[in-house]
């Protein structure tokens, strides 16, 4: 079977990639024959595979067309939602989230889009995934435009020093050269949504701030957004502590991997607890992100999908009944979770 593919007033360098780069990653994904001439493309394959090849190539038009520019990035990600529903593309709304500095943030997969959604929708919200899924990166875009909105005065954004044990007055210097290096990923995210002339003043003025989980006893933030990243390392207790911070028109939003707990026994994962305890409550709500909703390198979902095939680590499956949806979240082994099932 052949069709072709008319392309009327886009740019095939842009659309092909420099060197063909994007049209080489089609033609390695699926079987049909693709040919290029002038502003044609000709398919010849089985009618599905060419259903999914026009797919791809409508769907890069249409993300040319909307941001300017296309990447190798973006082409594979619509390769793999293409695959991942059987030739039928996902409708990934256009919602932006926030405008940085290198260009509009928004939802890049399903997954990702239900979770905007939630975060819409709720004060508290939960993000359990695995890594590269943009759980933080998404948490922090939606602070950052909340503050530049004056939907929040503040910005305090944490997670558990648990390489340190916690124990950092053992640690040379002060309080910042102590907890910098476990708080690094939190300071990349935010080069990214914020120039460096606009951050350091947000830095200084403690407008916003970067803090290990620690040392959030004890307050109340009012008028704040709030964010605890690698939250499967806080115990239940931190979780609890965390979570009773909130103030007067406060968000926040709590990410982790329950795949990736640091702590000396999986069971003290407050994270773990809490998805049981909470799962109901109005206002709070759950979204559940998997490798298909990796955007970081390629290789990375790969990585991921093997260390789920590997035997070495045993695990168990339990179903945990989201407001509408069943999710299936694999977890290691953890005995006192039986307990809160």
């Amino acid at each position: 079977m052949k069709k072709t593919i008319e392309l009327k007033a886009v740019d095939l360098q842009s659309l092909l990639g420099v060197s063909d780069t994007h049209l080489r990653l089609i033609e390695d994904s699926f079987s049909p024959k693709i040919v290029v001439r002038g502003q044609e493309i000709h398919v010849e394959g089985g009618e599905n595979e060419i259903s999914q090849v026009r797919e791809v190539f409508h769907e890069m038009a249409q993300t040319l067309a909307r941001k300017g520019s296309l990447t190798k990035t973006d082409v594979q990600q619509l390769i793999k939602i293409i695959h991942a529903e059987n030739g039928k593309a996902i409708e990934v709304s256009n919602m932006v989230i926030h405008y940085s500095r290198k260009g509009n943030i928004s939802p890049r997969t399903k997954g990702q889009e239900t979770y905007v959604q939630t975060v819409q929708k709720n004060d508290i919200v939960f993000s359990v995934g695995p890594a590269g899924t943009g759980k933080t990166f998404i948490a922090v875009a939606f602070a950052v435009a909340a503050l530049e909105n004056h939907d929040v005065e503040k910005i305090v954004l944490c997670r558990p020093a648990v390489e340190a044990g916690e124990n950092l007055g053992f640690l040379p210097g002060d309080l910042k050269e102590k907890v910098d290096p476990y708080l690094t990923p939190l300071y990349d995210s935010l080069g990214i949504m914020l120039p460096r002339n606009r951050l350091k003043p947000f830095l200084d003025k403690k407008i916003i701030e970067i803090v290990p989980l620690a040392y959030m006893r004890g307050r109340t933030l009012n008028n704040a957004f709030m964010i605890l990243d690698e939250a499967q390392n806080a115990s239940a207790m931190q979780m609890k502590m965390f979570l009773t911070r909130l103030g007067v028109n406060s968000r926040t939003i709590v990410a982790g991997d329950i795949t990736q707990i640091d702590l000396p026994k999986k069971s003290d994962s407050g994270m773990i607890q809490i998805i049981k305890i909470l799962k109901g409550v109005d206002g709070i709500g759950f979204v559940y992100l998997t490798e298909s909703d990796v955007v970081r390198h390629h290789l990375v979902r790969k990585i991921i999908n093997a260390y789920d095939r590997n035997g070495d680590v045993k695990k168990q499956k339990y179903h945990i009944q989201n407001e509408t949806n069943q999710h299936l979240v694999d977890i290691l082994e953890l005995p006192i979770f039986l307990e809160f099932l």
